[in-house]
């Protein structure tokens, strides 16, 4: 079995008890985090109608669900939203909460879907679980239309500058475990999540990346305590 097999395979294991896991583990902040992109994403696009959100590594379908709820927030006509991914049990999942959204099992990387058909790609704390990151950023470019946004929430890896790092770091990588493990049942899992976090790219790094794609990185910051990063990028 690849990497990225087994890597599937894990959240196959745990889809049941993701979205639950996620709200006890970030203590609800995520949603902040969704809402924020979503909102940004909204106001650098400028448009009153968008035809297609593709939405990558969608999981159970929470970053949909934000897309649906702040374009109807903002009287933005929303055509079409798309969740793709590789594992079918998460999609199952979100499939049952949003059953007017079509699904798509597919990696990031290769995408059944049309040149420049995308408005907007997003992907949520999904992009350090794709084993050809680089391929995907090209997919991505060839997906979006020209001038469209790509938009990654993600766990960069951060230096530790100050005492608040330190303790980041400590609920990240001996909390999070533990208490991750206790609700879904696989420790394994949850001890995944920090040592993917160690092992992946720093935001700078990140953005060239997606430069190398034709991907221009328009806005990039962290959030709560560095804990979480959104870059948002266009398509040029």
């Amino acid at each position: 079995m690849s990497k990225q097999e087994k890597i599937v395979s894990m959240f196959n294991d745990i889809a049941g008890t993701y979205d639950i896991t996620n709200r006890v583990l970030s203590m609800g902040i995520d949603k902040t985090w969704r809402n924020k992109a979503c909102r940004l994403a909204f106001d650098f696009y400028g448009k009153n109608e968008i035809e297609k959100i593709v939405d990558v590594a969608c999981g159970t379908g929470d970053m949909i669900d934000y897309w649906i709820k702040i374009a109807k927030d903002n009287r933005i006509k929303l055509d079409n939203i798309v969740g793709v991914d590789p594992s079918v049990g998460m999609m199952d999942v979100a499939k049952k909460k949003l059953p007017e959204v079509q699904f798509i099992e597919a990696g990031a990387a290769s995408m059944p879907l049309e040149d420049s058909i995308a408005d907007i790609i997003s992907i949520s704390y999904g992009i350090r679980n794709v084993v050809q990151r680089q391929e995907a950023f090209f997919e991505f470019a060839r997906v979006l239309k020209q001038n469209g946004l790509v938009v990654i929430c993600e766990f960069t890896k951060n230096e530790k500058k100050n005492p608040i790092d330190y303790i980041t770091d400590f609920y990240i990588n001996k909390i999070l475990p533990t208490i991750g493990g206790l609700i879904s049942k696989n420790k394994e899992a949850y001890t995944y999540l920090p040592n993917s976090i160690d092992e992946f790219l720093t935001t700078e790094n990140l953005c060239k990346e997606l430069k190398i794609a034709g991907l221009e990185p328009i806005y990039a910051k962290a959030f709560s305590m560095n804990i979480s990063t959104l870059i948002i990028a266009r398509k040029i």
